[in-house]
Parts: structure tokens; C-alpha cells; sequence
């Protein structure tokens, strides 16, 4: 039997792959979908160790799409985009209207060290008693313990589809030992599974992890790549502040120019210079109110 080298490691893809059979493989029992998903979560769990990877760039271009699952789960039809414009070109006052809300929940519950205090923020209508409640009804493996806060949530509030899928991800990252929640399970699960209990509920949260675990490093490995480019063009940005704007582009999924440390026709010429060096990505296609991101 002849077994597959790890990717090397080079300059420009210093993460290694994950495997290909734990994504190709048929799985039809719970016992080896279980071994799949503990495959591709260990895989995750060392690419998050990483000194390399932005990880919280990576958590909210996670939350990004952990949202817009949610959303979908709900009836709506807001992409990607539209989310961005609903947290990112708030004016002071505004609100963010139900989509934005759940980003916001998805954002803020990735942004800070898993705490009860940390997702109360994301979850501002739920009582923190509460919170711990549900953390507490997982126990046993991490994706057992996840499935098991998922149900307990749903079984005691069948609409709290985004609370119960951040709280599931928190007991995720609890058990793993990771200091941050990563927005894994909405985007792999379908609206069905939400409904599902027991080992109905943890099968479908293993498949999910496999996927999901799949795209984030795939997300990881990209990032790399493109912040070590933002990072060795950095010394070339001549503009003051400029070192706080490129630490901004590190850490969030998307940055608008008003919300740089520079002053506004400033920061326009900074982003467009950016641009020009493959460093950032405009990404509305707007010719106002534009958003940038690595």
C-alpha cells in the first residue's frame, strides 16, 4: 500500500491539504462518518495552530457565510453581499433590519474568546442563564457535545435556529480547546437537519463538519497567501496610519474606507493603491459606498 505525501511546504502555500479521501469517501454508517469527520476536524484543529493564518480575518469571513445559511434557513434571500452592506454602511441610529441582526450575531459570537459574557453580546435577547443552560446540555465527544446543544436549543425554542447553531459551534470550540468559536456548522447543514434529534441530528452534524472543515482550510490556505502579500507590500505604504489600516485588513472580512484611521479622500487613495498592488479586493462593484477586503 502506498500512502500520499503531505503537500510541501513553499513559499506561496505553506499549508498542507487536507487529504482528499476524507472528502471522496461513501460513507453510509454513522461509525465511519464519525472517523471522516474526527479525519477532517484534526486536519482543521492544526491549520488553526498556525502562526501563519489570520485567524480572525478567517473567523469572520467564516461568520460571513455562517450567516448567510442562517439567513437562508429563515426564508430570506440575502447573498453575501447584501449582508456586508447591512453591518458595514450603517449609518449611527440605523438598524440593521433582521438579516444584519443575524450577521451581527454571527460576527460578534467569532470575535472574542468564547465566553457566556461574549455570546450574551451575540445574542443579546437570550438571557446568559439561559446560554449556559443550553452549553451545559452537551457532554461526551466535541460533535456529540455540539448535536447535543443544538437540540436542546431547538427542542426549547424551535426558532432559535441562528442561537442554537452559534451555541453548537461555541460547544465545538469548548471541547477542541479552541480560545475562539468558528463558524462551521450552519453553512454544511441543511434546513432538514435542524428538525433531526439524536443520532439522526449527530450523523448530519458529522457530515457537516466534514465539508465545512474542508472549505475552511481551503478559506486558510488562501488567506495566508494573500495576507503575507499585504504584509510585504506594508512597508511601501507611505501614508501615516497606515499601518492600522493594514492591520484592519487582516483582521475583518471586509473594511470600508470611512472606517480607516485616515481621512477620507485619503483612505479612497490608500484602498484604490491596494487594489492596484493585488493586495486588497474591491467588492461590491459599486462606484460608491465601496467595501474592500484581503
Amino acid at each position: 500500500m502506498t500512502f500520499a505525501r503531505p503537500d510541501p511546504i513553499s513559499d506561496l502555500d505553506t499549508l498542507p491539504r487536507m487529504p482528499a479521501w476524507v472528502t471522496t469517501a461513501r460513507a453510509e454508517i454513522l461509525e465511519d462518518v464519525v472517523f471522516l469527520s474526527g479525519a477532517a476536524l484534526n486536519h482543521l484543529h492544526l491549520v488553526l495552530g498556525r502562526d501563519e493564518v489570520p485567524q480572525a480575518l478567517l473567523r469572520d469571513r467564516l461568520a460571513l457565510r455562517a450567516a448567510e445559511a442562517c439567513v437562508a434557513f429563515s426564508g430570506r434571500s440575502e447573498r453575501a453581499g447584501e449582508l456586508r452592506d447591512a453591518v458595514h454602511l450603517l449609518r449611527l441610529g440605523d438598524l440593521p433590519g433582521p438579516a444584519g441582526e443575524t450577521c451581527l450575531a454571527c460576527r460578534r459570537a467569532a470575535e472574542r474568546p468564547v465566553s457566556i459574557k461574549a455570546l450574551g453580546r451575540a445574542l443579546p435577547t437570550i438571557d446568559p442563564g439561559q446560554i449556559a443552560a443550553w452549553l451545559d446540555a452537551g457532554s461526551g465527544a466535541p460533535v456529540t457535545r455540539a448535536a447535543m446543544v443544538l437540540e436542546a436549543v431547538l427542542r426549547e425554542a424551535p426558532r432559535a435556529d441562528v442561537a442554537g447553531l452559534i451555541l453548537a459551534d461555541a460547544a465545538l470550540a469548548q471541547a477542541f480547546g479552541w480560545s475562539h468559536l468558528v463558524p462551521l456548522l450552519a453553512p454544511a447543514l441543511k434546513r432538514a437537519d435542524l428538525r433531526k434529534q439524536g443520532d439522526e441530528l449527530r450523523m448530519a452534524c458529522h457530515r457537516a463538519l466534514i465539508s465545512s472543515s474542508f472549505e475552511a482550510v481551503r478559506q486558510a490556505a488562501g488567506l495566508v497567501r494573500r495576507a503575507a502579500h499585504l504584509k510585504a507590500i506594508a512597508p511601501k505604504l507611505r501614508a501615516k496610519g497606515a499601518g492600522d489600516a493594514v492591520e484592519m485588513f487582516l483582521t475583518r472580512d471586509a473594511v470600508a474606507p470611512s472606517a480607516l484611521p485616515l481621512p477620507d479622500r485619503a483612505a479612497r487613495r490608500f484602498c484604490d493603491r491596494l487594489v492596484d498592488l493585488g493586495a486588497v479586493r474591491e467588492l461590491t462593484g459599486r462606484d460608491t459606498f465601496r467595501l474592500y477586503g484581503v
